[in-house]
């Protein structure tokens, strides 16, 4: 890849910046968070966690059993809670359920310990990456689409909160993570690639 040369400078840079902090991912569902999050993870040298597998490992229930049981209040408190928890731990890159960003007390927590980045992505892409899955409770309804919509409607001003914006959309996920990468080192003052290197 044109530049991975510099990619483990550049990697040990974020992580000296990064100290304690965290790379925590924002987005909505089919963004990318996970997929990008891996990579990105690999390419920094850091754990990767996904928050909504460990909200699932910790009640010993899946996401739609928790919405369906307790209702979405009550998920985004324990989501809240396990959030926080494995923001004390980091640095870690963790990717977060759509809506965890959407509470005020996640997003100050996000914001002390952690460099956030929204995965920004078109209508169309996140209705082709999603419709595939079962696991979206939010989705279960007639029009689907029309709910997307609403969300974005709702959480894309709150997501553009986050300190830093990546465009997800139909591209290989080393070409996204990269991008994300050189953001984050940009942000912290690090090391970052020219256009040459990049191949871009």
């Amino acid at each position: 890849m044109p530049g991975s040369s510099q990619l483990p400078d550049m990697a040990r840079s974020i992580r000296e910046r990064l100290g304690h902090k965290s790379i925590v991912l924002v987005g909505l569902m089919g963004a990318g968070k996970s997929t990008v999050g891996k990579k990105l993870a690999t390419l920094v040298e850091l754990p990767f966690f996904d928050a909504d597998h460990e909200i699932e490992k910790v009640s010993t229930m899946t996401i739609p059993e928790l919405f369906e049981a307790y209702g979405e209040a009550e998920f985004r408190d324990l989501e809240r809670r396990v959030i926080a928890r494995m923001l004390e731990d980091g640095p870690i890159v963790l990717a977060t359920g759509g809506g965890a960003y959407m509470n005020d007390q996640t997003r100050r927590t996000i914001s002390s310990e952690g460099v956030s980045l929204w995965l920004k992505a078109e209508l169309d892409v996140l209705m082709g990456r999603v419709v595939r899955k079962q696991n979206r409770p939010l989705l279960k309804n007639d029009n689907p689409r029309g709910v997307m919509e609403r969300l974005m409607t709702e959480r894309y001003p709150v997501y553009a909160l986050a300190d830093l914006t990546i465009n997800s959309r139909e591209e290989k996920k080393e070409v996204i993570a990269i991008e994300a990468m050189q953001a984050i080192a940009h942000h912290l003052g690090g090391i970052t690639m020219t256009n040459e290197e990049t191949g871009s």
